[in-house]
């Protein structure tokens, strides 16, 4: 049987439609794909950067307070610059929680404590400029054009009777001078020689034709001979004991006034004066030794061994030679063999700071 016309062309129109249908299913398909990329792609713009940059973490911690060795007592070598001067510094690191040892130091501005380090040189004051010393502690002075910051000074000065006329005169101006620029603060001492040693303030008296001699301090007496050494001197007994004084108005006055009114005394002696300023407790910082005179012996020797003695106890001895050749090269000896300055003091009163090599 033949079929009828409406019946061929509904299932043509019915196979368009299916065709229509699977076409419109598959463009939507492709449409939802494409889609669902450009989403992909989008999230992976916005997800991926901070999925493959992981912000790191940092572990770190206060390390330890990293402090050097606060630094010997300079031995200063004066090439005339002055007291490395300081001295210690401190630091402060944070270090990395890391198998490496990496440390970075943390810039901050902390002030740490004076230090007691000391020195001679220019490095003290307005206008001193810069130069060689030890450090930066207690108040700066001047002794003869030796300019130096130190918070113990003792002063080892040549009373004998050989100082008569012009060097005393700028013995007792420039001591004076020197006692007076000391800040509050620093500890002095001045320790007066001839042939005996005495702290400045005790009294002197010489007997049997010079040949001894006994030192009065607050009725307290040491007694001193004229040794079998050529020239020498000894105590017989014990030695005066110099105790610190510190810097304050009525004390310096006074010292002040004993520099310009203690009388001379006979005979030259250096070693037991300088043995008492070395033995002092706590030891002094600095030594300012002014002499004019020579002894017996063997000068240099004495002051080599005068100047290890100092050193060892790490004091820096300045020596002043006053009006006497035959005293330089002893007095120089002992300066660089302390770490000092030496100072040379002409016939008409110049002055020569001498450059120690």
């Amino acid at each position: 049987m033949t079929p009828s016309i409406p019946s061929l062309h509904d299932a043509a129109r019915e196979d368009q439609r299916r065709r229509q249908h699977r076409k419109s299913s598959i463009t939507s398909v492709v449409i939802a794909v494409l889609v669902m990329i450009l989403v992909l792609i989008a999230l992976g713009l916005v997800l991926l950067p901070s999925l493959s940059t992981d912000a790191p973490v940092v572990v770190a911690y206060q390390g330890p307070v990293r402090v050097e060795d606060p630094p010997e007592p300079k031995k200063v070598t004066r090439t005339r610059q002055a007291p490395s001067a300081p001295s210690a510094a401190m630091s402060r690191v944070i270090t990395a929680n890391a198998t490496r040892d990496v440390a970075m130091p943390v810039v901050d501005f902390e002030v740490t404590e004076p230090s007691m380090e000391f020195g001679s040189g220019n490095d003290f004051g307005d206008g001193w400029g810069n130069g060689a010393g030890g450090g930066a502690g207690g108040g700066g002075t001047t002794f003869f054009e030796q300019k130096v910051k130190a918070e113990r000074i003792a002063y080892v000065i040549d009373y004998s009777l050989s100082m008569r006329g012009r060097r005393e005169k700028l013995m007792r101006h420039e001591l004076g001078k020197s006692i007076g620029q000391l800040a509050p603060g620093t500890q002095f001492q001045v320790i007066s020689f001839a042939g005996p040693a005495w702290v400045a303030g005790s009294r002197v008296t010489m007997n049997n034709g010079n040949s001894d001699a006994v030192v009065d301090a607050g009725g307290e007496q040491f007694k001193w001979r004229s040794g079998s050494k050529s020239g020498g001197w000894e105590p017989f007994g014990r030695r005066q004991r110099p105790q610190w004084i510190s810097v304050a108005p009525g004390p310096v006055d006074e010292a002040k006034a004993l520099v310009e009114t203690m009388p001379l005394v006979w005979g030259t002696d250096w070693e037991n004066p300088l043995e008492m300023a070395i033995a002092m407790e706590p030891p002094p910082q600095l030594i300012f030794f002014m002499t004019d005179g020579a002894v017996g012996g063997d000068m240099v020797k004495l002051a080599r061994k005068l100047g290890n003695r100092a050193k060892h106890r790490g004091i820096i001895v300045n020596t002043v030679a006053m009006m006497e050749p035959k005293a330089e090269a002893a007095m120089m000896e002992l300066a660089k063999r302390a770490g000092g300055q030496f100072t040379i003091v002409k016939a008409m009163g110049e002055v020569e700071v001498v450059p120690m090599q």
